[in-house]
């Protein structure tokens, strides 16, 4: 496998697939500074379609651009995630140790499902979508396309969250939140 992006994400990841025993062989970044992230290269061009890549990148529109390169795309799911055999992940996601998903959840693609987080059942996490350490998304919670949850938020039941729409870390989320909103606080409300 081999990741796009070398920085603190990239670190993350790595230890994923180390988690299950799938080896990295390399990375790519375009940062010509950049020549080396532990003991891995760092190949500074774009992957080719014959590599399998995970995009190590935090933020959610830098992921969605380069996922539209001609690439084929893993997956890497912490060995110490919990997630129902029910749950369907798509490609290019990612979810870090301690994170859990429950029953009949669906991720979309290149999603980050951070450390410790907790998507409910039935929950439905469309493309892009990044949720920070300690979320609590609760159950038939909808996210919408690159949505951020920020650290420690919680979100209540059935709440929709608009497309590309940032939620600040520790809100708590009571009421649906529109496309391209932030919102912030307790309860959240548009900033």
């Amino acid at each position: 496998m081999y990741l796009c992006g070398a920085g603190g994400h990239a670190k993350v990841i790595i230890e994923i697939l180390q988690s299950r025993g799938i080896p990295v062989e390399g990375l790519f970044d375009s940062n010509p500074d950049i020549k080396q992230l532990w003991q891995y290269p760092v190949i500074h061009s774009s992957p080719l379609p014959s590599h399998e890549v995970i995009i190590a990148i935090g933020n959610n529109a830098i992921r969605k651009k380069l996922a539209e390169q001609p690439c084929r795309f893993g997956t890497g799911l912490h060995q110490l995630a919990n997630i129902s055999p029910t749950a369907r992940i798509s490609e290019g996601t990612v979810v870090m140790a301690g994170a859990t998903i429950n029953a009949d959840v669906v991720i979309g693609r290149h999603c980050i499902i951070n450390t410790n987080a907790s998507v409910d059942h039935d929950c439905i996490l469309e493309d892009f979508v990044h949720v920070s350490p300690n979320v609590a998304l609760c159950g038939n919670v909808v996210v919408g396309e690159g949505a951020h949850i920020g650290a420690g938020a919680v979100v209540i039941p059935g709440i929709v969250i608009g497309k590309w729409a940032v939620i600040g870390a520790g809100a708590v989320v009571v009421r649906n939140i529109p496309d391209n909103t932030v919102a912030v606080g307790n309860p959240a409300r548009k900033r």
